[in-house]
């Protein structure tokens, strides 16, 4: 069983972060992705948008999607106990 819970709002507060952090506007984004300010704003507020929009509006900010293994590696979960 999945335990990951996507955390729609926590998402949208990433990418708002990024957004500012880059010294963008919300409409400059919307300009640069070819979608809506409207849109921006949603997703920022943790609205469930489509994949290929969220896709859109990360490009613009010159971010991509990394898929990530999320199982534990008992590797590095061995070392870290051992540094303690």
């Amino acid at each position: 069983m999945n335990n990951f819970i996507l955390n729609l709002a926590d998402l949208g507060q990433s990418f708002k972060s990024e957004r500012k952090a880059l010294g963008l506007t919300q409409a400059q984004v919307a300009e640069k992705s070819g979608l809506r300010r409207e849109t921006i704003i949603q997703m920022e507020a943790g609205e469930n948008v489509q994949v290929s929009t969220f896709i859109q509006a990360i490009s613009a900010l010159g971010k991509g999607i990394k898929i990530v293994d999320r199982r534990i590696d008992y590797d590095q979960l061995q070392e870290l106990f051992n540094d303690q």
